[in-house]
């Protein structure tokens, strides 16, 4: 008489999914994408003023200074853009 292998015992999806974020850090914001066309040439300013590493955050931190109408946090984007690339060359 041929005997039946067991099967591997599965382990309920929720606690694989427990175990895989156990140690990992919930996201601190719910982000969403927002997207523009712009040319290269802007797109080489932006990068050459915040440098590549920080293009994103540089852009992001100006629309929303702009968006909320708020100078001192625009000037503070820019100072630091200034500040950091004089540091890098």
């Amino acid at each position: 008489m041929a005997t039946k292998k067991k099967s591997a015992t599965k382990k309920p999806a929720a606690a694989k999914t427990a175990k895989a974020t156990k140690g990992s850090k919930p996201p601190k914001e719910d982000l969403v994408v927002f997207a523009f066309r712009l040319t290269q040439a802007e797109r080489d300013a932006i990068h050459k003023t915040a440098g590549p590493r920080n293009a994103t955050r540089f852009v992001r931190r100006v629309a929303v200074a702009f968006a909320k109408e708020n100078d001192k946090a625009f000037q503070t984007v820019l100072r630091e853009a200034r500040q950091a690339r004089s540091v890098k060359g």
